[in-house]
């Protein structure tokens, strides 16, 4: 299997790149951060601030299952978009830790997923198709769709491409 780590790592390079331009937006704009960190699209949704720390699980866990690592534990204590950030680049490094030389046989190890609602295990190209790559990408457009709804001026491009 290609190890998928190079997509991941550039999804949250454009995550990184999008909280920039939203503080730079808050400070040129004199709004509270925290409106934004905690704004959420629907009032049973995650925040920002939840949307981000879970893309940044869902990158790790991926990579970790499928590559056999152990993934690092963060503390889930963010509060600020410097924070968030923070929490991106310990994602990257952990992601940049492991070899392409991990995923090989992957696609047919079988993994035991524990979000899974049937608690069955599923093998590698099964969970990085139908549930690695889209949870992490989930999480990514809601955190981008979130601050595009307030306000924030950003464009397909921010989410495609790291400035």
């Amino acid at each position: 299997m290609r190890s998928p780590v190079p997509d991941l790592i550039h999804g949250l390079r454009c995550l990184s790149s999008i909280l920039s331009k939203a503080e730079n937006h808050c400070g040129n704009r004199k709004i509270d951060p925290d409106a934004l960190l905690k704004a959420r699209l629907y009032p049973d949704m995650f925040n920002l601030t939840r949307n981000v720390t879970t893309a940044c699980d869902s990158a790790k866990f991926t990579a970790a299952r499928l590559s056999q690592a152990e993934p690092p534990r963060y503390e889930d204590n963010e509060a600020s978009f410097a924070e968030l950030r923070g929490r991106i680049a310990k994602t990257i490094a952990f992601l940049e830790t492991i070899p392409d030389a991990a995923f090989a046989a992957a696609e047919i190890r079988d993994l035991a997923v524990p979000l899974s609602p049937e608690g069955t295990a599923r093998n590698g190209r099964t969970y990085l198709i139908r549930f690695g790559l889209p949870n992490f990408y989930f999480h990514l457009a809601t955190a981008y769709n979130i601050l595009r709804h307030n306000g924030v001026p950003l464009g397909k491009r921010d989410f495609l491409w790291a400035s």
